[in-house]
């Protein structure tokens, strides 16, 4: 038995339109993420990381190698993405995460136009981040499909909120219109996730 697999989606395909079509949602997960845990999968057969948790492999990831790296990293954080979303949240955080949010940011208009520079600015494919970070929030982001836990990124800390800005997610309906993206992804995204994952970690 292959040692990753996926993980179920928790909604429908089509459960987040508009903001993502079910048809990106079919390719997206089907194809893609599933590409990465079946290439994993074959990275790491009869090697050590093959009864290693990811988590434990990104913490030693300079030493792994980048088929390891790059189709881990797929896995995870599309894992982590979905559960990032869920049909009929979005909208404004209330509660500790608005609190952290205008702590940090000054509001919640601050927050989103500072993490949508990040989204905007990372050249080619990768992913921006909302983390937990020495107590504290901060955003950022990462190329191609590295994150935040890896030992081998620029920036680090505990994953709170990820968006994926690879073009196949969003090509289909949105071209090359990434911000129009951006800006539909909060309509969907699970705060009451995010706030689990804040009160886990701290911050």
């Amino acid at each position: 038995m292959a040692p990753y697999s996926q993980e179920p989606l928790p909604y429908d395909f089509g459960a987040l339109e508009p903001s993502i079509d079910k048809m990106t949602m079919e390719i997206h997960y089907g194809k893609h993420h599933a590409g990465y845990v079946s290439k994993l999968n074959d990275a790491v057969k009869g090697t050590e990381y093959e009864k290693m948790a990811l988590t434990d492999i990104f913490k030693n990831m300079g030493n792994a190698p980048d088929a390891v790296r790059n189709n881990g990293g797929g896995h995870w954080n599309h894992t982590f993405f979905w559960k990032a979303m869920a049909p009929g949240k979005g909208g404004t955080p209330t509660g500790a995460v608005a609190d952290a949010i205008n702590g940090q940011f000054g509001s919640f208009d601050g927050f989103k136009e500072a993490f949508g520079k990040e989204a905007a600015g990372r050249f080619g494919s990768g992913w921006a981040w909302l983390v937990a970070q020495d107590g504290k929030l901060a955003l950022g982001s990462t190329p191609n499909q590295d994150n935040p836990l890896m030992s081998i990124s620029d920036f680090k800390g505990t994953p709170l909120l990820g968006l994926d800005v690879w073009e196949h997610a969003y090509y289909l309906k949105y071209q090359n219109k990434r911000a129009d993206y951006v800006g539909a992804f909060w309509d969907i995204v699970n705060w009451d996730r995010v706030g689990e994952l804040m009160s886990n970690s701290k911050a």
